[in-house]
């Protein structure tokens, strides 16, 4: 700068931790975190996930652990999903009372109801002998691609929904990506009395390479892949068209899935949309720094914690992520 003119650029370099906590735009804080749990039947102990290292198909206890320890750091809520010991072509186990994913909600509604939100995944796809997340149509050949049958696959996520519901479940994560999955599980909803239950629409969910441990978290089925009914991950307009309609169909919240690789859509829904939006950070955005922290190529807790501040500065409103309860611990101690 010449001489006699004042120096007007900002003086980044010399701002003081108090003003830089002054200034922020984002905030991250453990109420915008939420924790997906595995809950696998037959355990009576908790069994790492190979491919996510740090999280565990858990027991009923485990998991009552797991969702205090969650409640105690000022985690928002629990995400549930089930692993059944059996299977077959209709998911007969997700909406069956004694079912591991509806006996597990009702323990936690008991345990942890009060101080977190038990929150529950309604989709087939834990619960078929083939993976997918609806019903396949009579007319599904070998090696074509699946053909789901819409209206059928409905009627099966409204029986889940009341099971659900019944059990205890205070959100319903509705991830299966069906056509007018929001209207119908909401319509039943209200017909039975559960008002109160809120709707989370897997809006814009793309057929995601990054879900790739998830399928052994949930001992998956699924033999090739989803891209027949999620979205096409070239596709920014048709996510954001998504949102829209299932908050026009009565949903509560709207999600945009997987987070990291999608910030973009994130932001563009966040915009559109007046309810409020979620992001999943997934199995594979999880397991891919937590391997490179292992190799000690990225220090763990920063990267983890700027990963989560991207999601929330692109526009969620919570974060669905394996890391809630460390995160929020680390949060709290500041």
């Amino acid at each position: 700068m010449s001489a006699g003119f004042p120096d007007v650029r900002p003086r980044r370099l010399r701002q003081s931790a108090p003003v830089r906590a002054l200034a922020r735009e984002t905030d991250l804080l453990p109420r915008h975190l939420v924790l997906p749990a595995f809950v696998r039947e037959g355990l009576t102990e908790p069994v790492p996930i190979g491919s996510m290292p740090g999280v565990m198909q858990h027991s009923l206890d485990s998991l009552r652990r797991a969702a205090v320890e969650a409640a105690e750091a000022g985690v928002t809520g629990v995400m549930l999903f089930g692993v059944p010991a059996v299977r077959d072509a209709t998911g007969s186990g997700a909406d069956d009372p004694d079912g591991i994913l509806n006996v597990a909600t009702a323990a936690l509604a008991a345990e942890v109801g009060d101080a977190l939100v038990v929150q529950t995944d309604l989709c087939l796809d834990e619960f078929t002998d083939h993976g997918h997340c609806g019903v396949l149509a009579p007319s599904t050949g070998s090696g074509t691609d699946p053909v789901i049958d819409n209206d059928a696959t409905l009627e099966r996520y409204v029986a889940m929904a009341l099971a659900q519901a019944r059990a205890g479940s205070q959100l319903l994560g509705l991830s299966g990506m069906m056509d007018g999955q929001v209207a119908a599980v909401r319509h039943a909803l209200d017909a039975e009395g559960f008002q109160d239950v809120l709707l989370l629409g897997y809006a814009a969910k793309y057929a995601s390479a990054f879900y790739g441990p998830f399928r052994e978290a949930v001992d998956s089925q699924l033999q090739g892949d989803r891209r027949t009914y999620q979205l096409d991950p070239g596709n920014r307009r048709e996510g954001v068209r998504e949102a829209l309609l299932d908050e026009a169909e009565g949903a509560d919240i709207v999600m945009v899935k997987p987070a990291m690789a999608f910030l973009d859509v994130l932001r563009e829904v966040r915009d559109a949309v007046r309810v409020p939006v979620w992001a999943y950070q997934v199995s594979g955005e999880y397991a891919m720094i937590e391997a490179a922290a292992q190799n000690g190529w990225l220090d763990r807790e920063r990267t983890i914690l700027e990963s989560l501040l991207s999601i929330r500065r692109a526009g969620a409103d919570a974060v669905l992520t394996y890391w809630a309860t460390e995160a929020a611990r680390w949060i709290a101690r500041g």
